[in-house]
């Protein structure tokens, strides 16, 4: 009987984004950081409604890379060998699809009131779409022209 034995190598594998659009990954990147999903359901939740995967499955081995998050929630290493860690509370908001910037927060108008929740739904079916609009006025005054 003969065995083959697997040498084991430290570092043989490469931590990559599970964020769509990034390809992220340790083994080409020393600079960036990579991050575990949240044990905290509630701060799960809000980690992946912000990176887009809706029906995503979180496993031991999925991260997220540090260029999604604002720097001031990334702690730098307090040793020159320590790790990168995030604030408590930190959400990826940076992304391709916003040009790595965070997202302007909604603007009220002045003397409105906050609403709750979302807006008002609008029912697409309501409006008309092939009716023809009623002439204006520069309209008839053009075929009173013509005539």
């Amino acid at each position: 009987m003969h065995f083959d034995y697997l040498q084991y190598r430290s570092k043989v594998w490469a931590e990559h984004c599970c964020v769509p659009l990034c390809s992220a990954s340790s083994k080409f990147n020393s600079v960036l950081s990579f991050h575990s999903f949240p044990t905290d359901e509630e701060r799960c939740k809000k980690w992946i409604c912000s990176i887009q995967r809706k029906d995503l499955i979180i496993t031991s081995h999925m991260r997220v890379c540090s260029r999604h998050f604002k720097r001031e929630d990334v702690k730098e290493p307090s040793t020159p060998k320590g790790r990168r860690l995030l604030k408590k509370g930190a959400v990826p908001t940076l992304f391709q699809w916003n040009n790595y910037s965070d997202p302007a927060p909604l603007q009220r108008r002045k003397g409105s009131t906050p609403v709750d929740g979302d807006p008002a739904p609008v029912d697409l079916y309501e409006h008309d779409n092939c009716s023809v609009p009623e002439l204006a006025a520069v309209d008839i005054a053009l075929d009173r022209a013509a005539e």
